[in-house]
């Protein structure tokens, strides 16, 4: 459960010293001690008007934020009074009251402008407390405060800017409760009875026409109007007589006008069942933590200047208002441009005419939301601010051209390139085929599309950068080349001595064999000459043997003849020796 905060008094919660705010580090304390969500309702409006009064009366309290009766004012800085909220459980309500406007003694409009800012951006209903009517010093003085606080609230959290979702921005700005004290006039309006809401939209309705002074009228209205989508106001009369209101806190309802006691009443009433939490951007509810990081983080921007202040309202009004209407220019020329431009355009042209179109929308834009731009100076610097961004344009023009052009040729010349380190042409003749498929990925790369106005710079700077490759495959092309020559000149010649030693080994071998026949012949010469030797020394010897046999048959012969002539002779010698024997004998 979360802890009671126990806060029987108000506690100041910044203050102005020095012409530096300064947070109350006890008011913090209580703040951060604070863990269920906050209302936070804020009262500003000029010195001696009754606000302490009513912020009292919210407290529940007759007194507690002083309430001074002199022309004195009571209230300095921003006060702060943490009660439990009436109407809405395990909520807090802030009371913020704050140090009157246009203290003649105080003499400062600086610090009542940091004062009011705050208070609006602090708060969630925020209550204008102004005297008598609703005039137009009080519409250009909230105007000029609203214009402040949505310029801090950007400077502070520029997530804020320019927010567009609807919901999210009735969120985040406060409700607008404005009351009008001691109001002498009649509700009445065309010769009918009218509300004071009515009173209030009658005020700060727009007129029509479209002439400067009417701009100049309607401007501050339309702007509270935005701000401001819920506004309520409140009427109240004299509480009693003049004598009496030094005593009002003390004064009881009996003792004061029963109108204006019921008006009291049906504000109380109004603040407790309508007054919604404080919400930031996103629909975060805002506990008391929450509210000292944003106290602290408002009171520290306006710390460090980022808080325009001026002594003439109207000035520091036409600088706010020229300042927005420069950026909403520059916001248009570059939605405009955005929507439109495709970076790298196909011609520096094509830029310079979507600028001069979106320019002039820029310009448009500007003259009709400025406000007292007389030296012209918002406007100079519309247009330096549109040429650099021309300039800016040109310059993402060229690296956009050359950064899609510089992707292309990466993508076309990737496989050249691949090739190249493969050695695919590093061979006679590959310094042809190179420029040949060079010249191929060129004209693909011609025909791709959006290249930009770098698209021939960058080709050349990428075949120049390539140049040493190109000329090293032109060198490897003519040694290889020459190479080839000579090794086709040496494997001609080589053919050549092959073919030449072919011819003679065939010529050797038709000469082999010939010599080889001619041996062969020689040698069946000498053979059949053997053989007619060997045949003729056969026929020879057969012819002398067939002789000694004739001469063996002869001398046989004549050896029979011879020994049958001896046998002959033996016999006659013996026949004739017989006979001499016979003889002898005889």
């Amino acid at each position: 459960m979360a802890p009671v905060v126990h806060m029987p008094e108000p506690l100041c919660l910044i203050e102005n010293i020095n012409g530096r705010l300064l947070v109350n580090p006890k008011a913090l304390k209580i703040l951060s001690a604070i863990q269920q969500p906050v209302v936070v309702v804020a009262i500003v409006g000029l010195y001696r008007t009754g606000k302490s009064y009513l912020m009292n009366k919210l407290a529940g309290k007759n007194k507690g934020f002083s309430v001074g009766s002199t022309v004195q004012s009571h209230t300095k800085g921003i006060w702060m009074w943490c009660v439990p909220h009436p109407e809405k459980p395990n909520h807090i309500l802030v009371l913020l009251d704050t140090e009157g406007l246009g203290d003649i003694e105080k003499g400062d409009k600086k610090s009542d402008t940091q004062i009011f800012v705050l208070a609006l951006l602090l708060s969630s209903t925020f209550v204008y407390n102004t005297m008598n009517t609703i005039d137009q010093r009080a519409i250009d003085l909230l105007h000029y405060v609203t214009e402040l606080s949505n310029l801090l609230r950007t400077v502070t959290s520029p997530d804020l800017d320019g927010v567009d979702n609807a919901a999210d921005f009735v969120s985040v700005c406060p409700d607008l409760v404005w009351t009008v004290r001691d109001f002498y006039l009649d509700l009445e309006a065309n010769g009918r009875l009218i509300t004071a809401d009515e009173y209030l939209e009658n005020s700060l309705r727009p007129k029509q026409g479209t002439d400067q002074h009417l701009q100049n009228f309607n401007l501050p209205r339309l702007c509270i109007q935005k701000f401001f989508p819920i506004k309520e106001c409140f009427i109240f009369d004299l509480p009693t007589h003049r004598k009496k209101l030094a005593q009002l806190e003390t004064l009881h309802n009996d003792e004061l006008d029963p109108e204006f006691v019921q008006q009291v009443a049906d504000f109380c009433s109004y603040i407790f069942s309508h007054s919604k939490t404080k919400t930031v951007s996103g629909g975060i509810k805002v506990n008391g933590s929450h509210l000292e990081s944003l106290v602290l983080t408002y009171v520290n921007a306006i710390n460090s200047g980022d808080l325009p202040c001026m002594e003439n309202e109207v000035l520091a009004l036409a600088q706010i208002k020229n300042l927005a209407a420069l950026q909403k220019a520059i916001a248009h020329y570059d939605q405009q441009m955005g929507q439109k431009v495709q970076l790298p355009t196909e011609t520096l042209q094509e830029l310079l005419d979507l600028h001069r179109a979106s320019e002039k929308g820029a310009m448009e834009v500007f003259m009709k939301n400025s406000f007292k731009d007389i030296d012209q100076g918002f406007q100079e610097k519309l247009e330096t601010l549109l040429e650099t961004k021309q300039n800016d344009f040109c310059k993402r023009n060229l690296e956009a051209s050359l950064n899609r052009c510089s992707a292309l040729l990466r993508d076309i010349f990737c496989p050249l390139e691949e090739d190249v380190k493969q050695g695919i042409y590093s061979k006679p003749g590959g310094h042809r085929l190179f420029l040949q498929k060079r010249e191929e990925l060129k004209a693909k790369y011609y025909q791709e599309p959006r290249k930009g106005i770098q698209a021939e710079e960058a080709l050349q700077k990428y075949l120049q950068s390539k140049e040493f490759e190109c000329v090293t495959i032109w060198q490897t092309d003519l040694i290889l080349t020459a190479r080839e020559e000579e090794m086709e000149e040496a494997r001609a010649k080589a053919e050549f001595m092959k073919a030449e030693k072919q011819r003679l080994g065939a010529i050797l071998m038709q000469h082999q064999q010939m010599m080889e026949q001619r041996e062969r012949l020689h040698r069946e010469q000498v053979r059949q000459m053997e053989i007619n030797r060997v045949y003729q020394q056969a026929l020879q010897q057969r012819a002398q043997e067939r002789r000694l046999k004739e001469e063996a048959e002869k001398l046989k012969e004549r050896f029979q003849a011879e020994s049958r002539k001896l046998q002959d002779e033996i016999q006659h010698l013996q026949r004739n020796d017989s006979a001499d024997d016979t003889c002898i004998l005889l």
